[in-house]
């Protein structure tokens, strides 16, 4: 179920430098973005035990929109990032706080924490500028020294998605850059696959978890911004990049 709370800030401040953690030891101040309360809280409970981790939650949010106010708000060094989020998917957070990673004397790093292990999630968000992608199989322990690796600006992987982000990025068999995709936010991807595969407006809503009102609006962006006229347009369009 999805979280449609207010975002969340719990504690630290913007102006704040990192503190000095258990005995003597570095803090990290970390927002976590997903909009599932029971992960979050999971994760808050796993390694948010600042006095025995390092790590301090700053901040939390549930979409795109409370995710880009509390991170602009609280400036962690670190955000834990979903993918799927309501509002455009975490592609979207990543283009909209690209002036806080852009800064050189505060940098904010984002490292993705997704069940998710596909090919076109990894490379949206890396592209995007995240450092890192681990997958929620992840241990606490380990999550931990990746938030830590992350914040001094090494990049991070899951070890089956290491070799794949190497081969995507420096084979010369890499497919180039899509530019059509990339004006597409992370929903209206996932709503052109769904239609391209034959599914009904009432069936993408509810694997979705949106309204019928809500695919309607996805399908008439993507229709725009890709200059198409219809339903089997989309369709042949997805097809011949191998997307259905």
């Amino acid at each position: 179920m999805s979280d449609t709370n207010e975002p969340v800030e719990s504690g630290g401040s913007a102006g704040e430098p990192p503190a000095a953690g258990a005995e003597g030891g570095r803090r990290v101040r970390v927002v976590l973005v997903d909009d599932h309360r029971m992960f979050r809280t999971g994760v808050q409970a796993e390694i948010g035990e600042t006095g025995r981790t390092g790590v301090e939650v700053v901040g939390e949010a549930a979409d795109v929109d409370q995710a880009v106010t509390v991170i602009t708000a609280t400036r962690p060094e670190v955000v834990l990032l979903d993918v799927h989020l309501p509002g455009g998917g975490g592609v979207e957070v990543l283009r909209r706080c690209a002036p806080l990673m852009a800064d050189a004397e505060r940098p904010v790093r984002f490292l993705a924490l997704s069940v998710s292990d596909a090919a076109e999630d990894v490379i949206g968000v890396i592209r995007g500028g995240a450092r890192g992608y681990v997958t929620k199989t992840i241990t606490g322990t380990d999550l931990v020294d990746s938030v830590f690796r992350v914040q001094d600006g090494d990049a991070v992987f899951s070890p089956r998605l290491a070799g794949f982000v190497l081969d995507a990025f420096a084979s010369t068999d890499a497919p180039p850059v899509d530019e059509d995709m990339d004006r597409l936010t992370q929903r209206e991807r996932e709503v052109l696959r769904l239609i391209a595969r034959g599914y009904a407006y009432k069936e993408i809503a509810k694997q979705l978890f949106i309204s019928v009102k809500t695919v309607e609006s996805h399908v008439s962006a993507v229709l725009r911004k890709l200059q198409l006229s219809n339903r089997h347009e989309l369709t042949r369009w997805a097809t011949a990049r191998r997307l259905v």
